[in-house]
């Protein structure tokens, strides 16, 4: 029996059971699928959100996908209305990873959800749920660990790297992440071109 007493010792477990022959298999063939169906198709994105959500994934209005990221699980994934994950993004989310309305993981960063249990002698896996809440921007190569909660309007700098949650609405940046300055703060009711793709401003 689990003791929710102890939910580090809860999140091992959860860990630990998520290799068995069935999910093993599962993401075998949601990874079929995905470079089958997906991954040559970058003007289709209601497509790509289909293809999620016919594998488990929570999938709100108008979210963008990019066909060449890496999602571990389509399962532990909930994308609310207009968040966008960019080209070869890594969302391994061997624990529930949520992103939420229009906030964006840019190029190849990364949500990592799982870890291990250094002293432990079976080097046990971890597994704590990640959090971008709304308006939040995990920028190109960026590294947010287990357990994190990246507070609304947030943004982690390029490269940035954090096993700490960010606070709302302040630009940090570095390894290991450090505030650098407050964030205007906005609110947003459009559609964004493609999901999330902007219009570009140019200087005059």
């Amino acid at each position: 029996m689990t003791d929710i007493s102890d939910p580090d010792r809860n999140a091992q477990e959860l860990g630990a059971k998520s290799f068995g022959l069935k999910n093993r298999l599962f993401r075998i063939l949601w990874g079929v699928t995905w470079f089958l169906l997906a991954s040559w198709s970058q003007p289709l994105h209601g497509w790509r959100r289909f293809l999620l959500r016919q594998f488990g994934a929570k999938v709100g209005e108008g979210v963008y996908v990019a066909p060449s990221a890496r999602i571990w699980h389509p399962g532990n994934l909930v994308l609310e209305d207009f968040a966008a994950i960019a080209d070869e993004a890594d969302i391994y989310n061997m624990a529930p990873v949520t992103i939420g309305k229009y906030a964006v993981v840019s190029k190849r960063a990364h949500l990592c959800a799982g870890s291990h249990d250094i002293n432990d002698d079976r080097f046990l896996l971890i597994a704590k749920p990640v959090t971008l809440e709304a308006y939040s921007w995990v920028a190109a190569e960026a590294f947010v660990g287990p357990g994190v909660t990246v507070g609304e309007g947030a943004v982690l700098g390029a490269r940035g790297v954090t096993a700490k949650d960010l606070a709302p609405w302040t630009v940090f940046a570095g390894n290991p992440a450090r505030p650098l300055k407050e964030r205007g703060r906005f609110e947003r009711n459009d559609v964004p071109q493609r999901g999330w793709r902007e219009r570009l401003e140019t200087a005059d």
